[in-house]
């Protein structure tokens, strides 16, 4: 039997934070209720749209777009910049109330998440009412507004929570693909970027319905694996699972926001590689191997998305997790300009623990890893005692140094 999946996505987030602060503050003006973005600071490459009011959402202002551009459709707009103190605050408030419901949640950005309703299942009369008293107590407690999308698959209750908003709770079980998602632009599947939705439409694929038709092997001609993720997704075929993260479960990583856009997979696979290198050596310097590799992207649409791999048997070597974290990207990237890229371990575990491994990988994965483990023990000697420039790799000589860590 499959589980019940709530996707839980703040309503303009950012927006929403800050008009409720500005109102405890004083305000006689609700940013909610007016033209009004949250703008980031145009001389530090943020000056774009963050979040927008459903009054600004009329005048064609999209999430992402420069805030100059935003201005010419509705010069009364009323701007205000980011107060990420306050979004983080108001996000632990709320996965801390919703952690309370129920302990099965998977937190996948600052101001959404997913829920495994199912070990709760028995305190309410339906996934609908409990999803209900969800929604209200955060509206009436906490003072802002969520959409709760409510399905059997991850991808359809994230897919529902972005119907009509605001304050709305919609299903999207396999069943009802067809009748609800299915006549709906391309460009509303999840995961469907600008550059994927001109290639689809070029094929005359103008709906999702026309996508879930249409046939896989030509979608992944076009747009690779990205166009059979894609032809998964608009057929409700996705079999990941809320991933709850326990208390006691620690993780090393690695992210870098980049100072121009990545366009190109070799320029992606550069930074992974810096990173895998990063991500690497804290492994060893806490004597940590790890059991899962995820890698994350941040689009310059800020639209975020991860995936993650668990591996046969932990592994601390940069190689090892650079290659996993490019077939991660390969799996998910679409193509749209890439600003973030991460890359995050998880299920740690000693690194001098016993790995079991079949009698057919025996030899070979004992003397690769062998080998790995020397390069990596002393390039990670050289860097500790002469600095982490001592060593550097071929491929980084003719760099720019245009990353940003953080």
């Amino acid at each position: 039997m499959r589980p019940v999946i709530f996707h839980i996505d703040v309503n303009s987030a950012f927006l929403s934070w800050s008009a409720i602060e500005n109102l405890k503050n004083g305000s006689t003006v609700d940013l909610r209720l007016i033209p009004s973005i949250i703008g980031g600071d145009m001389s530090r490459r943020h000056g774009v749209v963050l979040a927008k009011s459903i009054p600004a959402k009329a005048y064609g202002i999209k999430t992402g777009e420069p805030v100059i551009n935003a201005f010419r459709k509705c010069p009364s707009l009323v701007t205000q910049a980011p107060d990420h103190a306050l979004y983080e605050k108001r996000s632990h408030e709320l996965m801390q109330y919703l952690s309370s419901v129920c302990p099965d949640i998977e937190q996948v950005s600052i101001d959404e998440c997913y829920m495994d309703y199912t070990p709760i299942a028995s305190c309410y009369s339906s996934p609908e009412a409990a999803a209900a008293q969800i929604k209200d107590h955060v509206r009436d407690t906490l003072g802002f507004t969520v959409n709760i999308g409510i399905s059997d698959r991850k991808v359809l209750a994230k897919m529902a929570s972005d119907f009509q908003k605001p304050d709305r709770i919609h299903t999207l079980y396999s069943f009802e693909i067809q009748e609800k998602m299915w006549k709906l632009p391309v460009s509303s599947l999840y995961m469907c970027g600008k550059s994927s939705v001109d290639t689809l439409h070029k094929l005359e694929i103008v709906t999702i319905g026309d996508l879930a038709k249409a046939d896989p092997e030509i979608l992944h001609y076009h747009l690779k694996s990205h166009g059979r993720l894609l032809w998964n997704y608009a057929n409700g075929v996705d079999d990941s699972i809320v991933e709850k993260e326990s208390p006691d479960l620690k993780g090393i990583g690695n992210s870098i926001t980049l100072s121009t856009d990545a366009l190109t997979t070799s320029d992606c696979r550069r930074v992974l590689l810096n990173l895998a290198d990063t991500v690497a050596g804290r492994l060893r310097a806490n004597n940590q191997a790890a059991g899962m590799v995820s890698t994350e992207i941040k689009y310059n649409t800020f639209q975020s998305i991860s995936h993650q791999r668990t591996l046969k048997s932990p592994v601390c070597s940069a190689d090892l997790i650079y290659q996993n974290a490019c077939s991660l990207f390969d799996e998910i990237w679409n193509g749209t300009p890439v600003r973030l890229l991460g890359i995050r371990t998880s299920k740690l575990v000693s690194k001098d623990e016993p790995v079991q491994l079949s009698l057919f990988d025996y030899e070979n994965e004992k003397n690769g890893n062998e080998k790995r483990e020397k390069l990596d023990a002393a390039l990670f000697n050289i860097r500790k005692k002469y600095g982490e420039n001592s060593v550097v790799r071929g491929s980084f000589l003719h760099a720019k140094e245009e990353f940003k860590k953080h």
